[in-house]
């Protein structure tokens, strides 16, 4: 037997029928195992009679709740392929996604609703809408009532390991965004080692309260909660005050946050009254956690924490940072994860023609590793070029998680999945980095990333680590700005309560960080912008 997702549902239910499956505050709802089974069998046989066949696309525009649980699962019992949005997109990023991936179904709520009515007459393949929210418009159809009406048997369909699962978009830069394209047998597959890795019980209570539209709390978070019968709690959207307080509420083991929001609840933690000492380990990724965060973090939460790095196209985790490592290996990404290996190839140099991947840790989360073959017939990275240990190139990843294709996108496809000699495919992230003499992973950088001024390279990483280590600084990025003598400079844009001489004097004194590394300007925001799993989107501040 090889379990689909919807499998791993309908087992736990089997074996934990009484268990608290999944909790929604803001809806006041709670299910059992038995009865989140139950709902997911409803839905899908709701879907069933509107028309969805095996292999149909039903897209979601949800921000976090028991509607997109539902769905996931019901598409997934169906076998129809769940293709979440990102709750954020304007209206013409929502109709390119929908037309391209060809959805049936569009389920979506009040906070949404604008963007969706915007696309509207736009979209050539969207039949039905079902909407979660009262007052439901008069194109649309009554989510719960569908869900009430339908039938609680499991539905009648043959799904099977190797059927698409998901199209999950990434969230394009350069060029357009493109459906990465999943099989069951990978997720059930990415529950396993995430479950292995991050040591997760059944007695866990863990909270999602990032955007469950995204591969990193959907993946590596929720799906293995499920398979091992822990119970998920969950908030509609980040807030720190809602999140110290569900963690008392809800007697809260385990929980998921970028740094930045690590940051933002760890300096919320003392103006709120929450009992937090339930939580027994923090998971994270986008960005390796800095020691100051982590210091603060462990001060006021747990002494436990687990890094993954990694990208849609992989699962997301590739790597993973045990506990014990988080001092001892403090800026690293950790070790490849189980089934998992990891190489250090020599990198193209020309950046990346169409980049669009979705790094989970320590990269520009919007720019990926499908540069094109140039004009001139150059095959593109070499798989085998490996550089020496300690050496900085592109990191290179292969595991049984790994995407089947981008979705219509064969030529981006070819270019970011590559054999080596031996047979062996490796996905090309588009990250710089090393390993170290004990062959942990360290990030670098992007390769779109990396500043050269007056012939030298900066990483950005190892620039905004010292930035962030003064305590007035609550966010920083660096990023090359064009420069007349230098070719590039280096800015950065800071969150915080300083100013920039107080900054310029502080990396001065700083023995941390060689001069021409320094900022040049300095530029004070109130807020950086940020992808669905918090890293910082660099192309947006440079203006692309």
């Amino acid at each position: 037997m090889e379990p689909t997702v919807g499998d791993v549902l309908e087992l736990t239910a089997e074996k934990y029928p009484d268990r608290p499956g999944l909790v929604y505050p803001r809806k006041d709802q709670s299910y059992t195992f038995a009865e989140l089974d139950r709902e997911a069998n409803r839905l899908a046989n709701a879907l069933a009679d509107l028309g969805v066949e095996h292999g149909d696309r039903v897209s979601t525009m949800l921000y976090n709740g028991s509607e997109i649980v539902l769905t996931v699962f019901a598409c997934a019992k169906l076998g129809a392929v769940f293709n979440p949005l990102n709750f954020r997109l304007p209206a013409g990023e929502v109709e390119f996604i929908l037309n391209d991936a060809g959805s049936r179904v569009l389920v979506f709520e009040e906070d949404t609703r604008e963007a969706v009515e915007g696309a509207r007459d736009d979209l050539e393949t969207l039949e039905s809408f079902l909407y979660v929210d009262d007052a439901v418009p008069g194109y649309a159809e009554d989510f719960y009532s569908l869900v009430e009406g339908a039938a609680a048997d499991p539905p009648r369909a043959d799904v099977s390991a190797d059927d698409v699962y998901a199209f999950i978009y990434t969230s394009g830069t350069t060029g357009r965004p493109k459906g990465v394209v999943h099989e069951h047998r990978n997720m059930v597959e990415h529950d396993l080692i995430c479950l292995a890795e991050g040591g997760l019980r059944k007695s866990d209570v863990g909270l999602s309260a990032l955007p469950l539209y995204h591969c990193a709390e959907l993946h590596a978070n929720l799906f293995p909660r499920v398979h091992v019968g822990a119970t998920s709690v969950v908030l509609h959207e980040f807030d720190p005050v809602a999140v110290l307080e569900a963690i008392e509420e809800h007697g809260v083991t385990q929980l998921f946050a970028a740094p930045t929001a690590w940051n933002a609840l760890a300096q919320t933690a003392d103006a709120v009254d929450a009992d937090v000492s339930s939580l027994r380990i923090g998971f994270y990724g986008a960005s390796p956690m800095p020691e100051d965060v982590l210091d603060a973090c462990m001060d006021a939460f747990c002494d436990d924490y687990l890094q993954a790095y990694g990208m849609t196209e992989i699962g997301p985790c590739g790597t993973f940072q045990h506990p014990d490592e988080q001092r001892s290996k403090q800026g690293s990404a950790g070790l490849p994860a189980l089934n998992h290996d990891l190489r250090i190839v020599e990198a193209d140099g020309d950046g990346d023609a169409d980049g669009d991947h979705d790094a989970d840790q320590g990269t520009d989360a919007d720019q990926g590793a499908d540069a094109d073959q140039g004009a001139d017939g150059d095959p593109g990275p070499d798989p085998d070029a490996t550089v020496e240990r300690g050496e900085v190139g592109e990191i290179i990843l292969a595991g049984p998680c790994t995407m089947r294709e981008y979705w219509n996108r064969p030529d981006a496809t070819a270019a970011s999945l590559r054999r080596d000699t031996e047979g062996t495919e490796w996905y090309f992230s588009g990250d710089l980095g090393y390993r170290d003499e004990d062959g942990f992973l360290y990030v670098v950088d992007r390769k779109d990333d990396m500043i050269n001024t007056g012939g030298e390279n900066v990483y950005p990483t190892e620039v905004e680590d010292v930035l962030f280590s003064h305590p007035e600084v609550v966010e920083a990025a660096v990023v090359g700005e064009p420069d007349d003598e230098w070719g590039e400079r280096v800015v950065a844009y800071v969150v915080g309560d300083v100013d920039a001489h107080t900054l310029d004097e502080y990396l001065l004194d700083s023995d941390r960080l060689a001069d021409f590394k320094r900022p040049r300007e300095y530029y004070f925001v109130d807020e950086l912008p940020k992808n669905p799993s918090g890293k910082v989107q660099k192309f947006k501040l440079r203006g692309e």
